[in-house]
């Protein structure tokens, strides 16, 4: 029993800590380049940057049967979402992918777009500055359901099976309600990235974040 309070009371004080860390650090300040980007626990946030260069080695393109249009994503993270997009069809729901892959060029653009139509302070709040962004490593999903709409998938019924059910594939929710302090980002039930069964599991029953669970490690 004392062993069990113990554990929980270094657990919140590591909590404590890391949300008073990334409180005291202004988002894109201090950015570190990214050495392991090829990793499935790659951290690409405000704080860590990939090279302007960077390409997985291994995209490939996600069968149409489970996206939108032509996607491409690394073939890990591949064989894991159409296997789920697969499982969650056959149990009445429709969970594809409308934005995987997004080069630092492309990202660019978006970025340049979106300060353009709404002002930098919008655009860092929904939109990664080009090199932050998740979506370069190749890792990152963003998917819709029923509605057709990515923006409404929180209101689908693929949604309250994909928030339940995504961590056994190896995916997470990345930017979760309440956490915008810790990721940078607002909350985006769309947003899916790939860190393994494992990983996705652990950070799935703890309801942590990416961020969180790299500093426990």
């Amino acid at each position: 029993m004392y062993k069990n309070r113990l554990q929980i009371i270094l657990f919140i004080l590591l909590i404590l800590t890391v949300n008073h860390d990334n409180q005291k650090r202004e988002f894109y300040q201090n950015i570190t380049l990214i050495k392991n980007p090829n990793s499935n626990l790659v951290l690409v946030n405000k704080f860590h940057c990939l090279p302007s260069n960077y390409i997985p080695y291994d995209l490939e393109k996600i069968d149409v049967m489970y996206a939108n249009d032509y996607k491409y994503i690394r073939k890990e993270v591949k064989k894991a979402f159409e296997q789920l997009s697969s499982d969650a069809k056959q149990l009445g729901y429709q969970i594809i992918a409308v934005s995987t892959f997004r080069s630092y060029h492309y990202q660019k653009n978006l970025y340049q777009y979106y300060v353009r139509e709404k002002g930098k302070k919008y655009a860092d709040n929904c939109s990664a500055r080009p090199g932050h962004s998740e979506h370069q490593t190749g890792l990152s999903i963003d998917v819709m359901g029923e509605n057709m709409d990515y923006n409404r998938f929180a209101e689908t019924k693929a949604f309250t099976w994909m928030k339940e059910n995504a961590h056994k594939y190896g995916f997470i929710m990345r930017y979760p309600s309440g956490k915008e302090h810790i990721t940078g980002f607002k909350y985006e039930p769309w947003h899916y990235r790939y860190v393994g069964k494992e990983v996705a599991t652990t950070i799935y029953k703890k309801q942590i974040t990416l961020e969180e669970y790299l500093h426990e490690k």
